[in-house]
């Protein structure tokens, strides 16, 4: 991994390449008014456009799915990367070089190190490639037609072929200029007797692309009865290469499995080929492994946490496919989606279906109808004969628990039921009661248990994460967007965040307790902690992203991104109209004051200390004349 990115340079590199320019390469935009740019948002399926983009500003803001930031979060977020992956993406695209912070290690060292595995496995697929329109890779060819993968199906995955010699591949890289060392570290080689030879030969390749689509390994297919390897032999664990973490199709799926919110998990390579060519691009195959924990973050990822998303394992019918299944389900508690299982007629994979009876019948399977926990609980209970009473207490208690672990509790509820009927015990009242009670035990031991219910206030969960990070406690009314005070208070941080010369330097005088709405006190003192809106005078971009930087959490950084693209409501823009925006929330303020302090002097009624009820009534007062001066003569009492 390199070392960390030199600051200056992430801000060279966010100012040099601009946002609209990238988010053109994904969507089309069109004028939205106000030097704005407004598309069909990526991040959510609607059929107006609310994705907008402000290219002076460096920002975008979906007002559908609330998704925003600057150029960094846009490819972070659609290309599925890092941080550091994406900055130096963009760098590379704008012809930046980037320094490194020191970190204990040769920061350089180690980038290079990466850079160069990754070119030499693109060198490599590109002559695997070339090899396989070759007379010894007939039978390679052959393998592909055989199973309904013409030319261009072959073109479109990459898949080549590894000559049968020893070296063939080895001589090749070096003569790019690649060390024996770097071929040994990349797994392309293995050390021979007399040097490096390659480690695949004579094998049909795919080759495995990480999610930002540069090629990182490969899987080898077994071609000759000759050859005494595995059926398949893919790439090593390598320092870009870990099989745990990749998800071969990956590269070519991310963008429909993040539009659809499903994804299909299949067993191999071809079966990938198959459901893709088949018009199910959302499949993806693990690498000679299992379906593990990493796969989930992978995909979750993709997935966006979303609830509604599915998951559709495809396994084979035979017992080893079984067996895969319920070892896929022991983690399905770490999704947030649903997972279902799919299993062909005659234990078919996709591949084989889609060669014996078409496309449609590779749609039909994928579609999602039997969820894994069923598939799961029904494999548990056909160990048990079910006619007994022993058979079914015995399956009752292997299974119940995994009901127990359903995160939502009415589903769990509805299973439970489910199961009853699964058993034949008629009394499902005391299978469901069972169930619940493995449930509480499981919790008491630790266990995280069944999620509890969702949040029944979508509104008062998002003012609590407005206020956590705050170094006090905000106060105030839930934001409420037909308040007219928390309509003006939203105006007025529009005009501090996007133009900032119309309300400074009043703006900075106005204290955080003057927005009434927790989300608006949170961005006001954002706007503070990066030094007042004054700072916006130089440099939008600039200011903005200070602002951004200074939010306690990603929602209120959000809400600035937001407030910085959003239209104005008014029809002129100008200094008048943020004198009538900076009055109203200085007069909703003092109003209030009014308010507090009329109450106090009621409560400390005639027999009050004279000098306190004085300095109580001087102050009401001079709030008075103050409201009538604002009222009187606008923005000049300011």
């Amino acid at each position: 991994m390199a070392g960390r990115i030199n600051d200056d340079d992430v801000k060279v590199v966010r100012d040099a390449v601009p946002i609209d320019t990238v988010v053109s390469e994904y969507l089309q935009l069109r004028p939205a008014g106000g030097g704005n740019m407004k598309g069909l948002c990526p991040f959510h399926d609607e059929k107006s456009p609310s994705f907008q983009v402000s290219p002076s500003k460096g920002l975008f803001h979906c007002f559908g799915c609330q998704e925003g930031g600057d150029t960094i979060a846009f490819v972070m977020k659609i290309d599925h990367l890092s941080f550091s992956e994406t900055v130096e993406r963009l760098a590379a695209k704008a012809g930046i070089t980037l320094r490194y912070e020191e970190g204990g290690y040769n920061p350089t060292h180690q980038r290079g190190e990466r850079i160069r595995l990754v070119e030499a496995h693109k060198a490599a697929a590109d002559f695997y490639v070339e090899q396989l329109g070759g007379e010894e890779a007939a039978i390679g060819r052959k393998f592909l037609a055989e199973r309904g993968f013409d030319q261009s199906a072959a073109e479109h995955f990459g898949v080549g072929y590894s000559p049968a010699g020893w070296d063939h591949l080895t001589r090749f890289l070096r003569g790019k200029g690649f060390s024996d060392k770097e071929l040994l570290l990349a797994g392309l080689s293995q050390d021979g007797r007399r040097g490096p030879i390659d480690r695949f030969r004579g094998r049909l390749m795919w080759p495995i692309r990480d999610i930002s689509g540069e090629v990182v390994g490969f899987g080898a297919r077994k071609l000759r009865d000759d050859d005494n390897g595995p059926k398949y032999l893919n790439t090593p664990d390598t320092a870009i290469y870990k099989k745990s973490q990749v998800l071969y199709g990956v590269d070519l799926a991310k963008k429909d499995i993040a539009k659809a919110s499903r994804a299909v998990v299949v067993e191999g390579y071809t079966d990938v080929m198959a459901c893709h060519l088949a018009g199910i691009t959302t499949a993806i195959a693990t690498c000679g492994t299992a379906f593990g924990t990493d796969h989930i973050k992978i995909l979750r990822r993709l997935l966006m946490d979303n609830g509604s998303a599915r998951v559709i394992f495809t396994f084979d019918g035979d017992a080893a496919g079984q067996k895969a299944a319920l070892r896929a389900f022991e983690d399905d508690q770490k999704f947030a989606a649903e997972t279902y299982i799919a299993i062909a007629p005659d234990g078919m994979d996709p591949c084989e279906l889609r060669l014996n009876k078409g496309d449609a019948a590779v749609q039909d399977l994928v579609e999602p109808r039997t969820p894994l926990f069923e598939f799961a609980i029904r494999q548990i209970v056909s160990r048990y004969d079910l006619e007994t009473p022993a058979g079914r207490a015995s399956a009752l208690d292997e299974a119940g628990p995994i009901v127990a672990r359903i995160k939502n509790g009415a589903s769990q509820h509805e299973v439970a039921v489910q199961l009853a009927g699964i058993l034949g015990i008629l009394d499902t009242q005391f299978v469901v009661k069972r169930v619940a009670q493995m449930a509480r035990w499981a919790r008491d031991r630790g266990g995280r248990g069944p999620a509890g219910p969702a949040s029944s206030s979508s509104s008062s969960a998002s003012s609590s994460s407005y206020d956590s990070g705050q170094s006090r406690a905000l106060s105030g009314p839930a934001l409420n967007l037909r308040s007219p005070a928390h309509r003006t208070e939203r105006e007025l941080l529009k005009l501090a965040l996007q133009r900032p010369e119309l309300v400074s330097p009043a703006f900075d005088a106005y204290g955080v307790d003057e927005f009434t709405a927790p989300p608006y006190a949170a961005v006001r003192r954002a706007v503070e902690d990066a030094g007042g809106a004054e700072q916006g005078m130089a440099s939008a971009p600039e200011y903005l992203a200070g602002v951004r930087e200074a939010a306690p959490n990603d929602a209120v950084r959000a809400l600035v991104t937001e407030l910085a693209v959003e239209v104005f409501h008014g029809k002129t823009i100008d200094e008048a109209y943020a004198g009538e925006q900076l009055v109203r929330v200085r007069l909703r303020a003092v109003d209030l004051r009014i308010h507090d302090v009329t109450s106090t002097l009621a409560r400390l009624g005639t027999g009050a200390d004279h000098e306190r009820h004085q300095a109580v009534q001087n102050e009401l007062w001079v709030l008075q004349q103050y409201r009538q001066s604002l009222r009187n003569s606008g923005a000049a009492a300011l």
